[in-house]
């Protein structure tokens, strides 16, 4: 047992603040093994009901950031440009803007991370890509970035490696939903992959990791302000997830959608909030005069096929069958499909987003313990968006199923997922907020 860290816990469990001494031998302890995973988790949950303040949040996160290398773009001619979301359902932003941000100009070097909670994970995704790797030495990741415009890759375990071991715990020990610790997972990875200019999609909404807008806002301004005193451009979006952002909960099934996107296909939110982030990119990189004209090369993208081309390129080059931009069908496929039907007649007055991202991590979208495989082919397509008239008996989604589904876990979460009413509720913005950092 780590007496020092002992002491550090009673202090924050006693809603007292951790000195900066404190948390460098929590990082310290994290990064080189010396503290077992029970005082870890009870560091996490004391985090999680004291919470810290500002200046405690800013050292963890510099800790966090110095516990492995820090990735040297140098090397990158251009602007590099990254984009970080807190996590939601259905959200498969990252697979459609940085190939749109790429296909205009941008050099996106992007880090992702697994499913974390409830929500999905950018790098399941494109490991349903048959043949595709998400793992590149940071060289050929440079390499790459400079080649095409565009990689995306998991963090290697020499960078920020105190918060691959931290981000397993939250995932397994109800703390999630943590600000500081929130805070200091995205920024400490962000200022360690050595991007110029970051965007934030901050989720808010039941499927939210944090419970309430107002938490949501703060979360946006509290990344904001600590990331751009880093020297780093930094800016959020406050977007809507009262509902799965676009229609496919699933690793396969999203890449589909990302895919019809990008061939000018499907149009709807996902579409919607994906080209406002890559707009941020864009101007952030000065690449475009402002959103407007960023907008406009954006949706140029898309209708000449240069964004679709893009991925297929990165698809290629990180191993994977660029095939599939073309031919959806050679993604993993569920063995079966069953729709979910509406229990009566009205109007979809709510949904439980959470329930419906841990409906689909039952199904084997998403892992319940670390070290559970993920079916790369299971997971939800939704029919419906809130204040859509169903009838009785008019599926609400189709659930696509493995050979290890727990369908009955899921029936259940999914029985008080969706409230049916006699009246059309008010539409909800898509967008709340758009928190600017300070003009460079």
């Amino acid at each position: 047992m780590n007496t020092g860290v002992l002491e550090a816990i009673c202090r924050k469990r006693d809603g007292k603040a951790l000195s900066p001494e404190q948390i460098a031998g929590f990082v310290r302890g994290v990064t080189d093994g010396s503290i077992p995973d029970y005082q870890l988790g009870a560091m996490l949950m004391a985090i999680y009901l004291k919470g810290m303040d500002q200046r405690e949040t800013v050292d963890l996160t510099i800790e966090m950031a110095r516990s492995g290398d820090m990735l040297n773009l140098d090397g990158v001619e251009g602007v590099k440009v990254d984009k970080h979301s807190t996590g939601g359902v259905g959200d498969t932003t990252t697979l459609i803007l940085a190939p749109l941000a790429a296909a205009c100009g941008a050099k996106v070097a992007k880090m992702s991370g697994r499913g974390l909670g409830h929500t999905g994970g950018t790098l399941d995704k494109l490991e349903s890509i048959p043949g595709m790797s998400v793992s590149l030495s940071p060289e050929a990741f440079v390499r790459q970035v400079n080649r095409i415009g565009l990689a995306i890759v998991g963090q290697t375990g020499s960078l920020v490696p105190a918060d691959k071991k931290l981000y397993a715990l939250r995932d397994v020990t109800g703390t999630v939903g943590s600000l500081p610790l929130v805070v200091s997972s995205v920024l400490s990875k962000k200022i360690a992959s050595g991007a110029d200019v970051v965007v934030l999609d901050v989720k808010a909404g039941n499927g939210s990791v944090m419970p309430t807008l107002e938490g949501s806002m703060a979360l946006a301004r509290s990344m904001v302000e600590i990331g751009c005193r880093t020297g780093r451009r930094f800016c959020a979006l406050v977007t809507d997830m009262d509902q799965p952002l676009g229609t496919h909960i699933g690793n396969a099934l999203e890449v589909k959608e990302a895919i019809s996107v990008l061939q000018g296909a499907c149009e709807g939110p996902l579409k919607k909030v994906s080209l406002q982030l890559a707009a941020r990119m864009l101007t952030g990189g000065g690449l475009a005069r402002d959103v407007d004209d960023a907008l406009v090369r954006l949706e140029a993208a898309i209708q000449n096929g240069a964004s679709l081309q893009k991925l297929a390129e990165m698809i290629r080059c990180q191993g994977g069958d660029p095939r599939v931009t073309e031919d959806t069908d050679r993604l993993p496929g569920a063995k079966k499909i069953l729709p979910f039907e509406s229990p009566c007649a009205g109007y979809v007055a709510s949904m439980d987003t959470m329930a419906l991202g841990n409906g689909a991590r039952l199904l084997g979208a998403g892992r319940i313990r670390q070290e559970d495989a993920i079916d790369p082919a299971v997971g939800l397509v939704m029919r419906v968006r809130l204040g859509d008239r169903v009838e009785k008996g008019q599926p609400l989604l189709d659930l696509h199923l493995g050979e290890h589904s727990d369908l009955a876990g899921c029936t259940r979460l999914l029985e008080g997922a969706f409230t049916i009413t006699g009246e059309k509720p008010d539409p909800r913005p898509l967008i709340h907020s758009i928190v600017e950092g300070p003009k460079q």
